[in-house]
């Protein structure tokens, strides 16, 4: 085994900057897209206060600035853009009702076209608008059929990243891989070149996401696991015999140490609404609206010795409390919600739409808060909250962009503007496919089209992009520039060539393969696909083997984000809405990428090598 030379001294800083930002893309507590600024501002003092030349040539700093007009984050901006409006306007939701009534005749062969449905949308749609398609349909099925939605969902996520790898379009990491090997002088990769492996591969993993990943999960709750309103609107109503009598607002307040929340005073004799300001004095006859939990509205009773009305009756065994109107829904925080980042007191919430939060679910697991705290809590992209309201606020909710409603009964959104949709993307594809215009261009072709035919506005425009992807993708494109020119990638590649001495070519394409499906389960996919892409080309050129199978190891391996909730944005919507825990994901997850690696390795080595 031949151990390579020591790089320069600005390769070596350039596999510290990997290691440091490697970190940074793993830690749940900073956001990614300040780590991928943090990487960039390193990257461009490094080269400021320390200049590099090489054969003469000066590397500049702003130079590493080319990723916000790389034409690979045009094509994902597009791609975002049009995935958008496709939600945005309904146009996916015919192909949702068709599979929502094919699951009452046969809850088996349903599975197994919602999967290749998925599967096929992902293809050419970033999957995060299919699965927020296909969450609230495969719930609904769940809770009318009564059937658990452990072997649904998790299942529909993964067929979406199975999908997502056949084509150039699928995920913004192939977009990524196919555009920096561009750059460096290959042929650029065609949408279909490589569908040949891909469906191949993609075909073995729907029928195990099909007959054999529901056997392996347990038995999930879902987070919402009734439809049974959980808070109530009801009257104390104040006699002789309660201590609220000639007390204040703010004295009954003390009474239930400050828990109560007072909506108002009615006082006779039409029980007009009076503010229930602190110093207000309540006297017999006066009822006070209050709305909480079943059991807290049983101690505020108990506290202030008043009577608890429901309507005109009393609360008893013969007249429980009800809740008219209103239902429960399950809201999905998505990145363009507005809320990530903040809390919902910051945005004012329940002011704006009129819904009562009632629990936060993170992480699949409800947070152990109480319901007044919930409003102090930051949000994170993945969230679950549960809330109540009318069942036309959860209506006006689902037109909110920004948010995945999961109730199990409302109709998805639909309009006129569906069809337009659906035009523009076969047009973007299509015109692409034929090579008549590059993606970037056809994308943007048809980002315009839906501005000029009001499927969006700028608005929406705004709404679709995600902060997130533009800074990963820049980020990832300068350290994977600056790790070619540096020789810090031709160092990596070396080492792996000295590893992997004594294997066959077959052999160091499939361990790479496999380093890349380690790497994208614990970091950012995007970074470890630009990351690893010139190693792989640097890998091939020293072997002096074709350098397309090596690219697309790269491409596959990064792709096989399956094993951990945090390895695709996806997981952990799919893993906040089904209660799935960690393990639920290794156990799936790990036999597939294995399924995945074994063949992917087979097939690229008989097609290519």
């Amino acid at each position: 085994m031949n151990i390579p030379d020591i790089p320069n001294n600005h390769a070596l800083a350039m596999l510290l900057v990997t290691v440091v930002a490697l970190y940074f893309f793993r830690r749940d507590d900073i956001p990614l897209e300040t780590s991928s600024l943090a990487v960039l501002v390193i990257l461009c003092l490094l080269f400021t206060i320390f200049p590099f030349e090489i054969n003469g040539t000066h590397l500049e700093a702003s130079s590493l600035f080319f990723g916000f007009g790389h034409e690979a984050l045009i094509t994902v901006c597009g791609l975002m853009i049009i995935g958008h409006a496709l939600v945005r306007t309904g146009a996916l939701v015919p192909v949702g009702r068709y599979l929502a009534k094919l699951w009452k005749i046969s809850p088996g062969l349903s599975l197994l076209i919602t999967l290749i449905v998925a599967g096929f949308l992902s293809a050419f749609v970033n999957n995060t608008p299919i699965v927020v398609l296909f969450l609230p349909i495969l719930t609904n099925v769940a809770l009318r059929t009564r059937t658990d939605t452990s072997g649904m969902l998790l299942p529909m996520g993964l067929a979406t990243l199975v999908g997502g790898m056949t084509t150039t379009i699928g995920t913004s990491t192939n977009l990524l891989v196919v555009s920096v090997a561009s750059d460096m002088g290959l042929p650029r990769i065609s949408m279909f070149a490589f569908a040949t492996p891909a469906l191949i591969a993609a075909s073995i993993a729907i029928a195990y996401l099909w007959l054999i990943a529901p056997k392996l999960l347990p038995k999930r709750t879902p987070s919402l696991p009734d439809t049974s309103p959980r808070i109530f609107s009801a009257y104390l109503n104040i006699n002789e015999e309660s201590i609220a009598n000639g007390t204040t607002v703010a004295e009954v307040l003390k009474m239930t140490d400050g828990q109560m929340n007072i909506q108002a005073v009615q006082r006779s004799p039409e029980y007009q609404n009076i503010v229930p300001f602190p110093d207000t004095k309540l006297k017999v006859g006066d009822r006070l609206l209050v709305k909480d939990y079943p059991d807290q509205l049983k101690e505020f009773e108990s506290a202030t010795h008043t009577t608890l009305f429901s309507g005109s009756h009393k609360v008893d065994e013969n007249h429980p409390l009800n809740a008219e109107k209103q239902t429960l829904a399950e809201i999905v925080v998505v990145q363009q919600s507005g809320l990530v980042g903040r809390t919902l007191k910051e945005v004012q919430f329940a002011k704006r739409y009129g819904i009562s939060v009632i629990a936060l679910h993170r992480g699949g697991n409800a947070m152990e808060i109480g319901r007044r705290s919930i409003g102090h809590v930051p949000i994170q992209t993945g969230d679950v909250l549960l809330v109540q309201g009318e069942s036309e606020q959860i209506d006006e909710l689902k037109e909110n962009q920004g948010f995945l409603i999961i109730d199990g009964a409302a109709e998805l959104p639909y309009s006129q503007k569906a069809p337009l949709a659906l035009a523009v993307l076969f047009f973007v594809i299509a015109v692409a496919a034929f090579g008549l215009l590059p993606i970037a261009i056809s994308a943007m072709c048809g980002t315009l089209f839906l501005l000029i035919t009001k499927c969006l506005d700028w608005r929406d425009l705004s709404v679709a992009l995600s902060s997130q992807v533009v800074l990963i993708v820049v980020a990832s494109l300068a350290l994977g520039s600056a790790m070619m020119q540096t020789g810090g990638a031709d160092y990596i590649a070396q080492m792996f060539v000295a590893l992997a001495y004594d294997l066959p070519p077959a052999g160091v394409l499939s361990a790479l393969m496999l380093m890349l499906a380690v790497l994208t389960n614990v970091v950012s996919n995007n970074a470890a696909a630009v990351i690893g892409t010139p190693i792989a080309i640097s890998v091939a050129t020293q072997l002096g083997l074709p350098v397309e199978p090596f690219i697309l190891a790269v491409l596959f391996g990064a792709n096989l984000s399956y094993a951990t909730p945090m390895a695709y944005k996806t997981n952990i919507l799919v893993m906040n809405a089904g209660g799935y825990q960690f393990s639920d994901f290794i156990r799936v997850g790990v036999p597939l990428i294995l399924l995945m690696w074994v063949t992917l390795s087979f097939l690229l080595s008989w097609i290519y090598l």
